[in-house]
Protein backbone atom coordinates (compact mmCIF):
# COMPACT_ATOMS: atom_id res chain seq x y z
CA UNK A 1 0.00 0.00 0.00
CA UNK A 2 2.75 2.21 0.48
CA UNK A 3 3.38 1.92 -3.28
CA UNK A 4 -0.32 3.24 -3.32
CA UNK A 5 0.52 6.06 -1.60
CA UNK A 6 3.45 7.35 -3.75
CA UNK A 7 1.41 7.00 -7.08
CA UNK A 8 -1.38 8.66 -6.03
CA UNK A 9 0.16 11.29 -3.87
CA UNK A 10 2.67 11.63 -7.05
CA UNK A 11 -0.21 11.89 -9.77
CA UNK A 12 -2.25 14.77 -7.83
CA UNK A 13 0.65 16.71 -6.70
CA UNK A 14 1.94 16.82 -10.37
CA UNK A 15 -1.57 17.10 -11.79
CA UNK A 16 -2.20 20.06 -9.53
CA UNK A 17 1.07 21.97 -10.07
CA UNK A 18 1.03 21.52 -13.91
CA UNK A 19 -1.85 24.09 -13.58
CA UNK A 20 -5.69 24.06 -13.27
CA UNK A 21 -6.18 25.70 -16.72
CA UNK A 22 -9.64 26.31 -18.48
CA UNK A 23 -7.91 26.96 -22.02
CA UNK A 24 -6.97 30.54 -21.22
CA UNK A 25 -3.30 30.58 -21.89
CA UNK A 26 0.38 29.02 -22.16
CA UNK A 27 0.79 26.54 -19.56
CA UNK A 28 -1.64 27.90 -16.75
CA UNK A 29 -0.81 31.74 -17.21
CA UNK A 30 -3.56 34.25 -17.21
CA UNK A 31 -3.14 37.42 -19.62
CA UNK A 32 -7.11 39.13 -19.15
CA UNK A 33 -6.13 41.89 -16.50
CA UNK A 34 -7.96 44.96 -17.99
CA UNK A 35 -10.88 45.06 -20.37
CA UNK A 36 -9.19 47.70 -22.14
CA UNK A 37 -6.49 46.22 -23.20
CA UNK A 38 -8.15 42.46 -23.34
CA UNK A 39 -10.14 44.56 -26.23
CA UNK A 40 -7.14 44.81 -28.29
CA UNK A 41 -5.97 41.30 -27.70
CA UNK A 42 -3.70 42.30 -24.60
CA UNK A 43 -1.60 44.68 -26.77
CA UNK A 44 -0.58 47.23 -24.31
CA UNK A 45 2.91 47.52 -23.51
CA UNK A 46 3.99 50.06 -25.62
CA UNK A 47 0.71 51.96 -25.55
CA UNK A 48 -0.54 51.47 -21.70
CA UNK A 49 -4.34 51.87 -20.91
CA UNK A 50 -5.03 54.86 -18.95
CA UNK A 51 -6.97 52.43 -16.51
CA UNK A 52 -4.16 51.42 -14.47
CA UNK A 53 -3.69 48.26 -15.60
CA UNK A 54 -0.10 49.71 -16.82
CA UNK A 55 0.74 48.36 -13.48
CA UNK A 56 1.06 44.80 -14.62
CA UNK A 57 0.76 45.16 -18.57
CA UNK A 58 3.88 47.87 -18.06
CA UNK A 59 4.89 49.67 -15.09
CA UNK A 60 6.34 52.53 -16.76
CA UNK A 61 3.39 53.37 -18.36
CA UNK A 62 2.08 54.77 -14.75
CA UNK A 63 4.15 57.66 -15.30
CA UNK A 64 2.17 58.72 -18.67
CA UNK A 65 -0.77 59.72 -17.27
CA UNK A 66 -1.91 61.71 -14.85
CA UNK A 67 -4.23 62.77 -11.47
CA UNK A 68 -4.97 59.98 -9.48
CA UNK A 69 -7.61 56.95 -10.19
CA UNK A 70 -8.70 53.46 -9.21
CA UNK A 71 -10.11 51.09 -11.48
CA UNK A 72 -11.77 47.05 -10.38
CA UNK A 73 -13.06 44.68 -12.67
CA UNK A 74 -12.87 41.31 -14.06
CA UNK A 75 -13.14 38.66 -16.66
CA UNK A 76 -15.98 35.81 -16.75
CA UNK A 77 -14.58 32.58 -18.25
CA UNK A 78 -16.73 30.17 -19.88
CA UNK A 79 -15.01 26.85 -21.10
CA UNK A 80 -16.14 23.88 -22.76
CA UNK A 81 -14.20 21.10 -23.23
CA UNK A 82 -13.87 17.36 -23.69
CA UNK A 83 -11.98 14.55 -24.38
CA UNK A 84 -12.68 11.04 -26.34
CA UNK A 85 -10.98 7.65 -26.14
CA UNK A 86 -9.89 6.49 -29.47
CA UNK A 87 -11.08 2.96 -28.69
CA UNK A 88 -13.86 2.90 -26.87
CA UNK A 89 -15.52 6.61 -28.53
CA UNK A 90 -16.48 7.89 -25.23
CA UNK A 91 -16.26 11.18 -24.32
CA UNK A 92 -15.74 13.05 -20.83
CA UNK A 93 -16.80 16.98 -20.81
CA UNK A 94 -15.85 19.05 -18.09
CA UNK A 95 -18.49 20.54 -15.78
CA UNK A 96 -20.23 23.58 -17.25
CA UNK A 97 -18.94 26.02 -15.18
CA UNK A 98 -17.75 30.23 -14.96
CA UNK A 99 -14.58 31.42 -13.28
CA UNK A 100 -14.70 34.92 -12.62
CA UNK A 101 -10.86 36.45 -12.25
CA UNK A 102 -10.97 40.02 -10.94
CA UNK A 103 -8.26 42.89 -11.33
CA UNK A 104 -8.10 45.59 -9.12
CA UNK A 105 -5.85 48.63 -9.70
CA UNK A 106 -5.08 52.23 -7.65
CA UNK A 107 -2.38 54.67 -9.64
CA UNK A 108 -1.48 58.55 -9.08
CA UNK A 109 0.40 60.89 -10.17
CA UNK A 110 2.84 62.58 -7.65
CA UNK A 111 4.78 65.46 -9.77
CA UNK A 112 5.85 65.57 -13.58
CA UNK A 113 8.21 62.82 -13.24
CA UNK A 114 7.29 60.50 -10.94
CA UNK A 115 3.61 57.96 -10.41
CA UNK A 116 2.44 55.46 -7.86
CA UNK A 117 0.20 52.33 -7.85
CA UNK A 118 -0.97 49.41 -6.52
CA UNK A 119 -2.42 46.49 -8.21
CA UNK A 120 -3.96 43.05 -7.37
CA UNK A 121 -4.23 40.38 -10.57
CA UNK A 122 -3.59 36.99 -11.00
CA UNK A 123 -1.57 35.98 -13.46
CA UNK A 124 -1.20 32.65 -12.91
CA UNK A 125 -3.95 30.40 -12.02
CA UNK A 126 -7.31 28.65 -13.40
CA UNK A 127 -9.24 25.47 -12.81
CA UNK A 128 -10.23 22.49 -14.27
CA UNK A 129 -13.38 20.55 -13.17
CA UNK A 130 -14.28 17.30 -14.54
CA UNK A 131 -17.34 15.11 -13.49
CA UNK A 132 -16.37 12.62 -10.45
CA UNK A 133 -16.68 10.08 -12.86
CA UNK A 134 -14.80 10.99 -16.03
CA UNK A 135 -12.31 8.88 -17.55
CA UNK A 136 -9.07 10.58 -16.58
CA UNK A 137 -10.35 10.80 -12.86
CA UNK A 138 -7.78 8.68 -11.47
CA UNK A 139 -4.97 11.64 -13.03
CA UNK A 140 -7.71 14.31 -11.20
CA UNK A 141 -11.17 15.20 -11.80
CA UNK A 142 -10.71 18.93 -10.37
CA UNK A 143 -7.55 21.12 -10.25
CA UNK A 144 -7.15 24.70 -8.84
CA UNK A 145 -4.41 26.82 -8.76
CA UNK A 146 -4.78 30.40 -7.64
CA UNK A 147 -1.69 32.56 -7.76
CA UNK A 148 -2.78 36.21 -6.45
CA UNK A 149 -0.08 38.89 -7.15
CA UNK A 150 -0.08 42.07 -4.92
CA UNK A 151 2.25 44.66 -6.86
CA UNK A 152 2.98 47.99 -5.10
CA UNK A 153 4.46 49.91 -8.32
CA UNK A 154 6.88 53.09 -8.84
CA UNK A 155 7.52 54.77 -11.98
CA UNK A 156 9.59 58.02 -13.58
CA UNK A 157 9.98 59.99 -16.74
CA UNK A 158 13.91 59.87 -17.34
CA UNK A 159 13.11 62.23 -20.23
CA UNK A 160 9.65 63.33 -21.94
CA UNK A 161 10.55 60.59 -24.10
CA UNK A 162 11.39 57.55 -22.22
CA UNK A 163 9.27 56.30 -18.56
CA UNK A 164 10.80 53.25 -16.39
CA UNK A 165 8.65 51.64 -14.02
CA UNK A 166 8.61 48.78 -11.61
CA UNK A 167 6.76 46.72 -9.03
CA UNK A 168 7.28 44.97 -6.21
CA UNK A 169 5.48 41.61 -6.57
CA UNK A 170 3.94 39.81 -3.25
CA UNK A 171 2.39 36.34 -4.17
CA UNK A 172 0.70 33.60 -2.42
CA UNK A 173 -0.15 30.76 -4.41
CA UNK A 174 -3.03 28.06 -3.54
CA UNK A 175 -2.73 24.63 -4.78
CA UNK A 176 -5.61 21.97 -4.66
CA UNK A 177 -6.39 18.78 -6.97
CA UNK A 178 -9.01 15.83 -6.20
CA UNK A 179 -7.99 12.68 -7.70
CA UNK A 180 -9.26 9.00 -7.54
CA UNK A 181 -7.52 6.02 -6.96
CA UNK A 182 -7.89 2.65 -9.21
CA UNK A 183 -7.86 -0.13 -6.79
CA UNK A 184 -6.79 -2.80 -9.88
CA UNK A 185 -3.11 -1.19 -10.55
CA UNK A 186 -2.15 -1.43 -6.58
CA UNK A 187 0.14 -3.65 -5.67
CA UNK A 188 -0.84 -6.85 -3.71
CA UNK A 189 0.79 -7.26 -0.21
CA UNK A 190 3.17 -10.19 0.82
CA UNK A 191 3.26 -13.06 0.47
CA UNK A 192 1.99 -12.73 -3.17
CA UNK A 193 5.12 -12.13 -5.57
CA UNK A 194 6.29 -9.17 -6.71
CA UNK A 195 4.98 -7.26 -9.33
CA UNK A 196 1.47 -8.77 -8.79
CA UNK A 197 -1.09 -6.28 -8.88
CA UNK A 198 -5.72 -6.50 -7.41
CA UNK A 199 -5.93 -6.75 -11.46
CA UNK A 200 -4.69 -10.74 -10.85
CA UNK A 201 -7.41 -11.13 -8.78
CA UNK A 202 -10.16 -10.02 -11.28
CA UNK A 203 -10.48 -6.74 -10.04
CA UNK A 204 -11.25 -4.85 -13.20
CA UNK A 205 -9.61 -1.43 -14.33
CA UNK A 206 -11.26 1.51 -13.74
CA UNK A 207 -12.41 -0.03 -9.78
CA UNK A 208 -12.60 3.50 -7.27
CA UNK A 209 -11.60 2.97 -3.94
CA UNK A 210 -10.23 6.03 -2.89
CA UNK A 211 -10.76 9.50 -2.86
CA UNK A 212 -7.56 11.97 -2.76
CA UNK A 213 -8.00 15.64 -1.63
CA UNK A 214 -4.83 17.62 -1.54
CA UNK A 215 -4.09 21.23 -0.80
CA UNK A 216 -1.73 23.86 -0.16
CA UNK A 217 0.02 27.07 -0.70
CA UNK A 218 2.76 29.34 0.00
CA UNK A 219 4.18 33.23 -0.37
CA UNK A 220 6.88 34.38 -2.08
CA UNK A 221 8.32 37.65 -3.78
CA UNK A 222 9.41 38.94 -7.44
CA UNK A 223 9.52 42.04 -9.29
CA UNK A 224 8.08 43.48 -12.29
CA UNK A 225 10.55 46.03 -14.80
CA UNK A 226 9.22 47.97 -17.44
CA UNK A 227 10.19 50.46 -19.41
CA UNK A 228 8.44 52.76 -22.21
CA UNK A 229 10.02 54.83 -25.44
CA UNK A 230 8.23 57.51 -27.47
CA UNK A 231 10.36 57.67 -30.36
CA UNK A 232 8.13 60.14 -32.81
CA UNK A 233 4.51 61.86 -31.84
CA UNK A 234 3.31 58.14 -33.69
CA UNK A 235 5.08 55.55 -32.85
CA UNK A 236 6.06 54.16 -29.19
CA UNK A 237 8.31 51.18 -28.15
CA UNK A 238 8.08 48.84 -24.97
CA UNK A 239 9.07 46.24 -22.99
CA UNK A 240 8.43 44.45 -19.99
CA UNK A 241 9.80 42.06 -17.63
CA UNK A 242 8.20 39.90 -15.04
CA UNK A 243 10.81 37.73 -12.65
CA UNK A 244 10.39 34.09 -11.99
CA UNK A 245 9.30 33.02 -8.68
CA UNK A 246 10.11 29.81 -6.82
CA UNK A 247 7.10 29.53 -4.15
CA UNK A 248 7.64 26.93 -1.39
CA UNK A 249 4.97 24.73 -0.08
CA UNK A 250 5.54 23.10 2.76
CA UNK A 251 2.12 22.46 4.38
CA UNK A 252 0.70 20.37 1.97
CA UNK A 253 -1.98 18.04 3.19
CA UNK A 254 -3.31 14.70 1.73
CA UNK A 255 -7.00 13.37 3.09
CA UNK A 256 -8.10 9.70 1.78
CA UNK A 257 -11.78 9.15 1.57
CA UNK A 258 -12.66 5.14 1.02
CA UNK A 259 -14.85 4.64 -1.70
CA UNK A 260 -17.15 1.40 -1.11
CA UNK A 261 -15.96 -0.94 -3.69
CA UNK A 262 -18.90 -3.44 -2.79
CA UNK A 263 -16.47 -6.38 -3.49
CA UNK A 264 -16.60 -10.06 -1.73
CA UNK A 265 -13.42 -11.88 -1.36
CA UNK A 266 -13.23 -15.80 -2.17
CA UNK A 267 -11.59 -18.39 -0.37
CA UNK A 268 -8.02 -18.61 -0.54
CA UNK A 269 -7.42 -14.68 -0.99
CA UNK A 270 -4.06 -13.70 -0.55
CA UNK A 271 -5.21 -11.44 2.64
CA UNK A 272 -6.25 -14.81 4.33
CA UNK A 273 -9.58 -13.79 5.21
CA UNK A 274 -12.30 -16.29 5.24
CA UNK A 275 -14.73 -16.19 2.19
CA UNK A 276 -17.52 -13.77 2.11
CA UNK A 277 -15.29 -10.75 3.93
CA UNK A 278 -15.60 -7.80 2.03
CA UNK A 279 -12.67 -6.29 0.61
CA UNK A 280 -13.83 -2.89 1.92
CA UNK A 281 -13.43 -4.18 5.52
CA UNK A 282 -9.94 -5.71 4.55
CA UNK A 283 -8.84 -2.16 3.31
CA UNK A 284 -10.60 0.30 5.75
CA UNK A 285 -7.52 0.29 8.43
CA UNK A 286 -5.42 1.60 5.37
CA UNK A 287 -7.49 4.58 6.23
CA UNK A 288 -7.31 5.29 9.72
CA UNK A 289 -5.17 7.65 10.85
CA UNK A 290 -1.13 7.32 10.82
CA UNK A 291 -1.91 4.72 8.24
CA UNK A 292 -0.81 4.89 4.88
CA UNK A 293 -3.71 6.32 3.52
CA UNK A 294 -4.97 8.41 6.76
CA UNK A 295 -4.16 12.35 6.49
CA UNK A 296 -0.54 13.18 5.61
CA UNK A 297 1.70 16.06 4.82
CA UNK A 298 3.00 16.96 1.65
CA UNK A 299 5.52 19.68 0.20
CA UNK A 300 7.48 20.52 -2.65
CA UNK A 301 8.51 23.89 -4.79
CA UNK A 302 6.59 25.56 -7.88
CA UNK A 303 8.59 27.73 -9.95
CA UNK A 304 6.09 30.48 -11.26
CA UNK A 305 7.84 31.30 -14.85
CA UNK A 306 9.19 34.86 -16.03
CA UNK A 307 8.14 36.18 -18.84
CA UNK A 308 9.22 39.18 -21.11
CA UNK A 309 6.92 41.21 -23.47
CA UNK A 310 7.89 44.05 -26.09
CA UNK A 311 6.23 45.99 -28.66
CA UNK A 312 4.73 48.56 -30.89
CA UNK A 313 1.98 51.25 -31.02
CA UNK A 314 1.76 53.30 -33.88
CA UNK A 315 -0.92 56.07 -34.66
CA UNK A 316 -2.16 55.92 -37.78
CA UNK A 317 -4.55 58.64 -38.26
CA UNK A 318 -5.72 60.85 -35.22
CA UNK A 319 -8.44 58.11 -34.62
CA UNK A 320 -6.90 54.60 -35.74
CA UNK A 321 -3.80 53.20 -33.32
CA UNK A 322 -2.54 49.65 -34.41
CA UNK A 323 -0.49 47.57 -31.75
CA UNK A 324 1.71 44.38 -31.56
CA UNK A 325 3.20 42.39 -28.60
CA UNK A 326 5.22 39.44 -28.87
CA UNK A 327 5.77 37.45 -25.84
CA UNK A 328 8.15 34.76 -24.27
CA UNK A 329 7.28 32.74 -21.37
CA UNK A 330 10.23 30.62 -19.87
CA UNK A 331 7.92 27.43 -18.94
CA UNK A 332 11.28 25.41 -19.38
CA UNK A 333 11.27 26.26 -15.61
CA UNK A 334 9.33 23.67 -15.17
CA UNK A 335 11.24 20.40 -16.33
CA UNK A 336 10.97 18.29 -13.44
CA UNK A 337 8.87 18.57 -10.18
CA UNK A 338 10.61 16.77 -6.82
CA UNK A 339 7.73 15.62 -4.29
CA UNK A 340 8.18 14.72 -0.28
CA UNK A 341 5.90 13.05 1.21
CA UNK A 342 5.62 12.63 5.04
CA UNK A 343 5.68 8.54 5.13
CA UNK A 344 6.69 8.12 1.36
CA UNK A 345 9.75 9.58 0.84
CA UNK A 346 10.78 11.85 -2.15
CA UNK A 347 9.66 11.20 -5.62
CA UNK A 348 10.77 13.18 -9.25
CA UNK A 349 8.20 13.68 -11.87
CA UNK A 350 9.66 14.63 -15.37
CA UNK A 351 7.63 17.34 -17.13
CA UNK A 352 9.38 18.73 -20.21
CA UNK A 353 7.83 21.65 -20.24
CA UNK A 354 8.70 24.31 -22.98
CA UNK A 355 8.99 28.12 -23.79
CA UNK A 356 6.06 29.33 -25.40
CA UNK A 357 5.86 32.11 -27.57
CA UNK A 358 2.84 34.35 -28.74
CA UNK A 359 2.04 37.09 -31.36
CA UNK A 360 -0.22 39.68 -30.42
CA UNK A 361 -2.05 42.57 -33.06
CA UNK A 362 -4.44 44.94 -31.88
CA UNK A 363 -6.39 48.53 -33.17
CA UNK A 364 -8.27 50.46 -31.28
CA UNK A 365 -10.36 53.43 -33.08
CA UNK A 366 -12.05 56.63 -31.51
CA UNK A 367 -15.27 56.75 -33.06
CA UNK A 368 -15.97 60.31 -30.87
CA UNK A 369 -13.67 61.53 -28.34
CA UNK A 370 -14.73 60.02 -25.33
CA UNK A 371 -15.79 56.49 -27.28
CA UNK A 372 -12.90 53.98 -28.31
CA UNK A 373 -13.89 50.61 -30.27
CA UNK A 374 -10.84 47.92 -30.69
CA UNK A 375 -10.27 44.47 -31.75
CA UNK A 376 -7.46 42.02 -31.99
CA UNK A 377 -6.08 39.04 -32.90
CA UNK A 378 -3.28 36.39 -31.08
CA UNK A 379 -1.83 33.33 -31.18
CA UNK A 380 0.48 30.76 -29.22
CA UNK A 381 2.39 27.81 -28.87
CA UNK A 382 1.82 25.25 -26.33
CA UNK A 383 3.80 25.14 -22.64
CA UNK A 384 3.17 21.01 -22.57
CA UNK A 385 4.84 18.68 -24.34
CA UNK A 386 2.91 15.69 -26.74
CA UNK A 387 3.71 13.63 -23.72
CA UNK A 388 2.25 15.46 -20.59
CA UNK A 389 -1.09 16.39 -22.00
CA UNK A 390 -3.58 15.34 -19.09
CA UNK A 391 -6.74 16.38 -17.76
CA UNK A 392 -4.99 18.38 -15.40
CA UNK A 393 -3.70 20.63 -18.19
CA UNK A 394 -4.97 19.67 -21.97
CA UNK A 395 -3.75 22.84 -23.07
CA UNK A 396 -2.44 23.46 -27.14
CA UNK A 397 -1.77 25.96 -29.28
CA UNK A 398 -4.45 28.50 -29.40
CA UNK A 399 -5.56 31.39 -31.81
CA UNK A 400 -8.09 33.90 -30.09
CA UNK A 401 -10.00 36.99 -31.24
CA UNK A 402 -11.05 39.89 -29.45
CA UNK A 403 -13.12 42.79 -29.57
CA UNK A 404 -13.61 45.76 -27.34
CA UNK A 405 -15.53 49.08 -26.05
CA UNK A 406 -14.59 51.32 -24.11
CA UNK A 407 -16.46 55.40 -23.27
CA UNK A 408 -16.82 57.65 -20.66
CA UNK A 409 -20.50 57.13 -18.62
CA UNK A 410 -19.75 60.80 -16.62
CA UNK A 411 -16.95 63.43 -16.93
CA UNK A 412 -14.86 61.23 -13.98
CA UNK A 413 -16.00 57.20 -14.40
CA UNK A 414 -15.34 55.20 -17.57
CA UNK A 415 -16.36 51.47 -18.61
CA UNK A 416 -14.39 49.39 -20.72
CA UNK A 417 -16.08 45.77 -21.63
CA UNK A 418 -14.24 42.93 -23.69
CA UNK A 419 -15.16 39.95 -25.36
CA UNK A 420 -12.76 37.20 -26.02
CA UNK A 421 -13.13 33.84 -28.19
CA UNK A 422 -10.21 31.42 -27.78
CA UNK A 423 -10.44 28.20 -30.33
CA UNK A 424 -7.89 26.11 -29.17
CA UNK A 425 -6.14 23.42 -31.62
CA UNK A 426 -7.12 19.36 -31.00
CA UNK A 427 -4.48 17.80 -28.57
CA UNK A 428 -3.84 14.05 -27.85
CA UNK A 429 -2.97 13.27 -24.82
CA UNK A 430 -3.78 10.50 -21.96
CA UNK A 431 -6.34 10.37 -19.42
CA UNK A 432 -4.79 6.82 -17.49
CA UNK A 433 -1.42 7.03 -15.39
CA UNK A 434 0.84 4.95 -18.32
CA UNK A 435 3.87 6.93 -18.20
CA UNK A 436 3.19 9.74 -15.77
CA UNK A 437 6.27 9.33 -14.00
CA UNK A 438 8.71 8.86 -17.74
CA UNK A 439 6.54 10.93 -20.01
CA UNK A 440 6.33 9.43 -23.09
CA UNK A 441 3.44 9.91 -26.03
CA UNK A 442 3.08 6.13 -26.71
CA UNK A 443 0.29 6.24 -24.01
CA UNK A 444 -1.90 9.13 -25.34
CA UNK A 445 -5.00 7.49 -25.71
CA UNK A 446 -7.38 10.28 -26.76
CA UNK A 447 -8.31 13.55 -27.98
CA UNK A 448 -9.00 16.46 -26.13
CA UNK A 449 -10.88 19.65 -27.49
CA UNK A 450 -11.86 23.17 -25.88
CA UNK A 451 -12.71 26.68 -26.55
CA UNK A 452 -13.97 29.48 -24.47
CA UNK A 453 -15.68 32.22 -24.37
CA UNK A 454 -14.37 35.07 -22.13
CA UNK A 455 -16.50 38.67 -21.18
CA UNK A 456 -14.87 41.62 -19.36
CA UNK A 457 -15.39 44.56 -17.89
CA UNK A 458 -13.08 47.36 -15.89
CA UNK A 459 -14.78 50.73 -14.30
CA UNK A 460 -12.65 53.13 -13.68
CA UNK A 461 -12.95 56.47 -11.34
CA UNK A 462 -10.83 59.66 -11.45
CA UNK A 463 -11.03 61.53 -8.71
Amino acid sequence: MRRLFVWLGSGALAGLIMGPNTVLAQGYGVYEHGSCAMGRAGTAVASPCQDGSAIFFNPAGLALGGGQQISAGGTLIIPSGNFENDVTGLKSSLNNRVYPVPHVYYARRINDRFAAGFGLFAPYGLETDWPENSEGRFLGYKSIIQGIYLQPTLAMRLTPKIAIGAGLDITHLHVQLNQHADLSSVALPPPAPPGQTFANLGIAAGTDFADAELTGGGWNMGANFGIHFQLTNKLALGARYLTRQKVEINNGQVVFTQIQTGIILAAGNPFGAPAGTPLDAVLAPRFLADSTLGSQSASTSITLPDQIVVGAAYQLTDKFKVLFDYQRVNWKVFDALVLNFENAGQRTLVENYRASNGYRIGGEYAIRPTTMIRAGFLTHTAAAPDETVTPNLPEGPRSEFTLGLGTRLTGALRVDLAYQYIDQADRRGRSTDGGFTTPTTAVNNGLYKFNAHLFGATFALAF
